[in-house]
């Protein structure tokens, strides 16, 4: 399933570095391009923190053009050595602190990954064009968040590429640091790099702490579904898949020093979103401890900072490189419930009791 198609019948191979491969859109990047290009080297560089999980590649440990290092992004030496010894002519740079409740808790790490780390990247990619004689051919890939722009009212447009950043907690100020670093290095220094700036995602492979698998988990489980304030925060959603193939046309057909916003054009109020898992659990899961599943929806302390609304306008992406969102939001969840539902293996080890401190601590 896929919104892109590069149509290049003799493209050069190219030699990739992931980082943050081993994460959430990272790792369905990595199988989605392992899988559509084959021929390219795909190094993934994933320091496996909580979010990390190795397990989520190993179907890929035996494809001849694949390798996985564990290393953090902030070790200069680490990726000097990758980028030289595997002769990188692409970087994606997935690797990032994520959820808003952590940077709300301990904002020390998302300065130092999201900020410093970034940095660190974009100094040894420069290096190594420099060390290259600057080929065309080579790209520095950073992806960020709607989160950057701050938050809509529901009669605002929705975000372009022109919207004012307006971050509203230390994660989405971190991504926008990271953001302006990168696009300085590509006006001050020539980098070749592109930016997208993408809505909410969601799929297989997600992590337990983020709403749509918290949501499916807890169902499963007949723990209580956790939902913020009043519920109606509007939210615009992506499924991962459309994400991986908009990177796809960014890096194959994009404007160097661009950015392009990535969107589902899938607005949904959150509370809508849990009654939407509810239904699909309802239907596909005929052993749930409670029954109908919505009666365990529960209303928490609001968080602090929540933004109201998220909204992504992707017309640049579709009319300058011909993607466009191919799942809709209702094909997308049951996509994902059926995942979930089929792979118990998978998350079930992630709730381990540092996952259950911090579960207890947010939601208390």
């Amino acid at each position: 399933m896929t919104s892109f198609e590069s149509n290049q019948p003799l493209r050069k191979p190219r030699r990739l570095i992931v980082t943050g491969g081993a994460g959430f859109i990272g790792a369905n990047f990595v199988h989605y391009w392992c899988q559509k290009y084959p021929v390219d080297r795909v190094v993934v560089l994933d320091a496996l923190t909580y979010a990390g999980n190795r397990q989520t590649l190993a179907a890929l440990d035996d494809h001849p053009n694949f390798r996985f290092v564990k290393g953090d992004i902030c070790d200069r030496p680490l990726v000097d050595a990758l980028l030289q010894e595997e002769a990188i002519d692409t970087l994606v740079h997935f690797a990032a602190e994520s959820h808003v409740d952590r940077s709300i808790l301990g904002p020390d790490a998302f300065v130092r990954t999201n900020v410093v780390g970034s940095f660190t990247l974009l100094e040894a990619f420069r290096q190594h064009c420099q060390s290259a004689e600057r080929p065309t051919d080579y790209r520095f890939h950073h992806v960020s968040t709607d989160e950057v722009y701050g938050s809509l009212s529901p009669t605002d447009p929705a975000f372009s590429e022109t919207t004012p950043y307006t971050p509203n907690s230390p994660y989405s100020a971190s991504k926008a640091g990271s953001d302006h670093l990168v696009r300085a290095y590509h006006h001050t220094y020539g980098m070749p790099t592109t930016i997208t700036n993408c809505s909410n995602n969601y799929g297989q492979y997600h992590f337990p702490e983020k709403l749509i698998p918290l949501m499916c988990i807890n169902i499963l489980m007949g723990k209580p579904l956790p939902v913020y304030g009043d519920g109606q925060n509007i939210r615009d959603w992506l499924y991962v898949g459309d994400h991986c193939s908009a990177i796809d046309a960014v890096l194959h057909l994009g404007t160097v020093g661009e950015t392009y916003n990535v969107g589902g054009n899938n607005e949904v109020k959150n509370i809508d979103l849990v009654h939407m898992l509810c239904d699909l659990m309802n239907e596909l899961a005929p052993k749930l401890p409670v029954r109908p599943a919505q009666e365990l929806i529960t209303y928490v302390k609001d968080r602090p900072g929540h933004d109201r609304r998220y909204a992504i306008n992707s017309t640049k992406l579709q009319t300058e490189l011909g993607w466009t969102p191919s799942v809709t939001v209702q094909q997308g969840l049951r996509l994902t419930v059926e995942w979930f539902l089929a792979h118990e293996d998978w998350w079930k080890p992630l709730l381990s009791e540092e996952y259950q401190a911090y579960y207890r601590k947010v939601y208390a």
